[in-house]
């Protein structure tokens, strides 16, 4: 059984962010989940038992609406969930941080690193180390999910605010919300180059159903500027939550800490 997360209260009016922090050496661990996910997850939890192990710091936290934070996830939005992240860095992070981001983690993570080259001082604490993302998902909310739902969805959306999407991971479906898809367009990234100013290492399934590796081969062409190294999983699915797939996570992990420690 783990022990209660601390919180963080973040915004206007306050959400209560659930966080799990790990004192250990640098660069720490900073985890940034997917949509709809959530602390406890395979990866998750394989990071925190990995940097336990190797006496490493790591974070751990919930977007507001999701796990253990306060408020519905329908009410979620881009924006308030890169404040959540931000804000988390900025509190409890300490010293270089590897972000490692999961499907629309990724994004938040690439967001993330493009709020900090652009002011530093949002993280006075904390600075980017290298980017791990695993099936990232930048944009999604307009490349992966608008440009390619059928016109009756469009309208549902339109019409009702909102959409319940069936989901392949679990039993109840979710909303898609018109707040989702529009505050989406403030914070898209692909059509331009991408400079974040640290490594990045992609982890890509092939057999991906959600995010094809074709957008991931598209990012890495925004990041043109950068250290970008993609590893393509043949056999992988969304996810990569599987024991060769998580061996191969860990020792991204401590491959990219080696080399921004050398």
């Amino acid at each position: 059984m783990e022990n209660p997360p601390d919180f963080l209260s973040v915004g206007v009016p306050p959400r209560r962010i659930a966080i799990r922090v790990r004192e250990g050496t640098s660069p720490g661990v900073f985890w940034l989940g997917g949509f709809k996910s959530d602390m406890k997850g395979t990866k998750a939890v394989a990071l925190h038992e990995h940097a336990a192990k190797t006496g490493r710091a790591c974070i751990r936290f919930d977007y507001s609406g999701h796990g253990e934070s306060s408020e519905k996830f329908e009410d979620g939005t881009i924006t308030k969930w890169l404040e959540d992240a931000l804000a988390v860095l900025a509190n409890r992070a300490k010293g270089p941080q590897i972000v490692v981001g999961s499907s629309m983690g990724g994004w938040m993570a690439l967001l993330l690193a493009r709020a900090l080259a652009e002011n530093p001082s949002l993280a006075k604490d904390a600075k980017l180390a290298g980017l791990i993302l695993i099936a990232p998902a930048p944009d999604f909310t307009e490349e992966l999910m608008w440009k390619n739902f059928p016109e009756e969805v469009r309208k549902e959306i339109e019409a009702k605010g909102q959409w319940q999407r069936p989901s392949a991971y679990g039993d109840d479906p979710y909303p898609i919300t018109k707040a989702l898809i529009e505050d989406g367009r403030k914070h898209l990234i692909m059509g331009k180059p991408i400079q974040v100013k640290c490594p990045v290492r992609i982890l890509q399934g092939v057999l991906d159903p959600d995010v094809p590796w074709q957008h991931a081969m598209k990012l890495v062409s925004c990041l043109a500027q950068d250290d970008v190294t993609m590893t393509l999983v043949k056999d992988g699915d969304h996810r990569l939550s599987r024991p060769e797939d998580i061996e191969r996570l860990l020792k991204t992990v401590d491959e990219l800490a080696a080399e921004v420690s050398a």
